[in-house]
């Protein structure tokens, strides 16, 4: 794994949960931890239960020992890593967005179906909530018909972790490390899971981002880019998440708000905003599609439930039903604990691996692919473009 911190927490405890409670085909073996400073980058493999460290990302790809690549790093080293590791014969897992630009995450997917037919290699990104219980419930409930035609999508991704304009200046508010703000932070999200659970594509889209606040203080221990983490948010919340009393001020070269309407290739509308400035919203991914027959709605903040209302029923009995995503007949939850018995935020990474896996071990393509990820980018690129032409309706390459 290349990188450590929140999602490389994540991803390694993912990694090593997965063999236990599914009966995975092959074993993963957590080799090799990788950060820029060593001392770091001991203290979570320690704690995290991997056996050896490094400091140059190169090493794991060079090591004949190392099968599979995790890529948890800022997006501006996607591309590199993950190319390097494919053209060695990795198999290689990478956090979203896929990469910084649509150009970098089109690169990317060409070398995944070069290391495709030349070394079997399998290449996945990694949008976690798909993987939910609910949320895949609600692509087979879509799949189904029970929503019969999809006529309106409404997705946001709503956190609040910037609110205080003293929070400090990190990577992901410098545009040559983040790529974006909110817009591949967040909205990524909400668009892949809008997708993913409609089975539609979106085909234009007409968007406005903002920045809220121009500067922020600069850390004084560190340079303002730092980490070894693919999400250095400061969590944690409130207004004391400041720079240590440092004066100096940097400039925020993301956008804190993105707001932008998109059409998909059926026709259907769809309405999106994301935002890291929505005080008391700590982690909303809600997502509602809206049918002829019915209609679905999820909230992460309440994950192990979806609403299902079922326009065809009667009317005296009509109304939204509360589903408890957690009977042995949804999506994962037979390999987990009885009935009523609640998953949290972790599970989508242990689903993840498990799939992962799963699809290496059949030779077939993991999902989402770098394909899928490529697409979300030319969406998130669509809305960088119209944004910067007064929002007007941009295609989607």
């Amino acid at each position: 794994m290349i990188g450590h911190g929140f999602m490389g927490a994540a991803h390694s405890q993912a990694w090593r949960v997965a063999p236990r409670f599914f009966d995975l085909p092959l074993q993963p073996e957590p080799t090799l931890l990788v950060g820029r400073d060593a001392g770091r980058t001991a203290a979570a493999a320690a704690k995290w239960g991997w056996a050896e460290t490094a400091t140059d990302w190169r090493e794991a790809v060079a090591r004949e020992d190392i099968d599979v690549i995790d890529i948890v790093t800022p997006g501006a080293s996607h591309a590199e890593i993950a190319i390097a590791a494919l053209q060695a014969g990795k198999h290689v897992l990478c956090e979203k967005p896929l990469a910084n630009t649509a150009d970098e995450a089109r690169a990317m997917a060409e070398a995944a179906a070069v290391a495709r037919t030349s070394s079997g290699a399998r290449a996945m990104v990694g949008f976690t909530y798909r993987r939910l219980p609910a949320t895949t419930h609600a692509r087979n409930l879509v799949a189904a018909g029970a929503v019969g035609d999809v006529r309106q999508v409404r997705a946001v991704y709503l956190q609040d972790w910037l609110v205080d304009a003293d929070a400090p200046l990190t990577w992901r508010l410098q545009q040559e490390q983040a790529g974006s703000g909110v817009l591949g932070d967040l909205a990524a999200h909400a668009v892949d899971l809008a997708q993913y659970i409609t089975g539609l594509r979106l085909s234009e889209v007409s968007g406005t981002l903002e920045t809220l606040v121009p500067t922020r203080p600069i850390p004084a221990d560190s340079p303002a880019a730092a980490t070894d983490d693919a999400d250095g948010k400061a969590h944690g919340g409130g207004l004391g998440g400041t720079a240590g009393g440092s004066e100096e001020r940097g400039p925020v070269t993301v956008d804190d708000v993105a707001l932008f309407t998109g059409r998909f290739d059926t026709g259907v509308l769809g309405s999106f905003e994301a935002s890291r400035m929505a005080t008391g919203r700590k982690n909303a991914l809600r997502v509602e599609i809206s049918g002829t027959r019915g209609a679905l709605s999820f909230d992460l903040e309440d994950l192990n439930f979806l609403d299902f209302y079922d326009y065809t029923a009667p009317a005296d009995r009509q109304g939204f039903t509360r589903i408890m995503v957690t009977e042995p007949a949804h999506p994962y939850m037979e390999a987990w604990w009885p009935a009523g018995h609640s998953l949290g935020y972790e599970h989508g990474f242990v689903h993840q691996a498990k799939d992962f896996v799963e699809a290496v071990a059949a030779g077939t393509d993991p999902s989402p692919s770098f394909a899928d990820g490529l697409q979300v980018q030319e969406v998130l690129d669509a809305v960088s473009r119209s944004a910067g032409k007064s929002s007007v309706w941009t295609p989607v390459a």
